[in-house]
């Protein structure tokens, strides 16, 4: 058997990590990874590569950065190429970003089969172009392997027959299983040492008995400043948080506060420390530590829920309901406005929470896709 795997951009990277472990148990599999080149510096792409100990691809397609469509496109035409010469029997996609749904196009024009590794996750909102992107690789994918048990009801509702969904739990877990022993003997202060971005003021982070963790780089929350000034304004107000935020900063959100003439105010700010891109493990990490953690990233929503992190999801929904405080996880959702976001922290702050694993969320998640793909019929 001969399969292909695909990933694109940094979150795609934890989850195809214990799924190649898995192919490499079994010696007749022929398996090729393919990157896009989605994320392509070595702070967003690289350091995953050798954090998580997997194989650097066997073909790396270079799209780099541009619009949603040509993304979309050049990832069309060259994989093309590679699924011509190559002739699969699988091709493998994850998660929800462009390379997903172009591959899985691509593939199926070919008539060879795709697998969608977590599948059915909805946010209901078809302005957020990773919502696209699953709709149509769902509709188009022979083998859907859900990470939760509301995906696999979203899919069966629009009508996707259930002999094609196999609920197998989250394989991003698998990765943060794999990875937390390793973890323990990481220093918060030496991240932040080796991390830190230049001409901050000089300031000492060596006694952080408390914490808060930031990430932010969807559009609707750093595109405006009209959107992300308010915020900054609300994160340096010591009448919220009251202890430092550690902020790695995306490259898009540094651009953008550099656009709006935010940057250097953060930069003299005495609360709020500013890292470079985090690798796997130092970001897991602080997580683990942090007191609270504000982000619009779904997958440390996951992250959070499994930990026990308090998490405040600056977004208006989410495709991981299971996350949520009323499902009996640990992320409130608030949005990007000011006053919802207060509201949230003074909610969630004081609330103890307990490490909550969804069913099957067990580390074992690579194996069970690799056996219905194995057992597919």
């Amino acid at each position: 058997m001969k399969i292909i795997s695909v990933v694109g951009a940094r979150p795609n990277f934890m989850k195809i990590s214990p799924f190649i472990k898995e192919i490499n148990k079994h010696h007749y599999i022929n398996h090729k990874l393919i990157h896009t080149g989605q994320h392509y510096d070595d702070r967003m792409s690289r350091s995953f590569f050798e954090t998580l100990e997997i194989p650097f691809a066997d073909i790396n397609l270079e799209i780099g950065s541009g619009t949603h469509a040509e993304q979309i496109g050049m990832t069309m035409i060259k994989f093309e190429k590679v699924l011509k010469k190559e002739n699969p029997d699988w091709v493998v996609v994850v998660g929800d970003v462009n390379a997903t749904l172009a591959c899985s196009i691509v593939a199926k024009k070919l008539n060879i089969k795709v697998c969608h590794i977590e599948a059915g996750l909805r946010s209901k909102d078809k302005t957020m172009p990773e919502e696209i992107n699953r709709l149509v690789t769902d509709r188009l994918s022979d083998l859907l392997l859900t990470p939760d048990r509301i995906s696999s009801d979203n899919l069966i509702k629009e009508g996707i027959s259930s002999s094609k969904i196999k609920f197998v739990g989250n394989i991003m877990i698998d990765t943060l299983e794999n990875n937390i022993e390793k973890i323990r003997t990481i220093n918060v202060q030496n991240i932040i040492a080796e991390n830190l971005l230049e001409n901050q003021i000089d300031t000492n982070f060596k006694d952080l008995d408390y914490f808060a963790l930031i990430t932010m780089h969807r559009p609707s929350n750093v595109d405006s400043r009209l959107v992300l000034e308010p915020i900054i304004e609300l994160l340096l107000n010591d009448s919220m948080v009251d202890f430092p935020i550690i902020w790695p900063v995306h490259p898009r959100t540094e651009k953008q506060l550099k656009d709006f003439n935010l940057w250097v105010r953060i930069l003299n700010s005495e609360k709020i420390i500013l890292l470079h891109p985090l690798n796997y493990h130092d970001m897991l990490r602080l997580n683990k530590e942090c007191k609270i953690m504000f982000t619009d990233s779904g997958g440390l929503q996951e992250e959070c829920t499994v930990l026990g992190t308090p998490c405040i999801t600056l977004r208006e929904n989410t495709e991981r309901p299971i996350t949520l405080l009323d499902n009996g996880g640990v992320s409130l959702l608030v949005g990007n406005n000011v006053k919802n976001i207060q509201n949230g922290y003074d909610k969630i702050i004081n609330i103890k929470h307990a490490s909550c694993r969804p069913e099957l969320w067990d580390g074992k998640t690579a194996y069970r896709c690799l056996k219905e793909i194995l057992d597919y019929s």
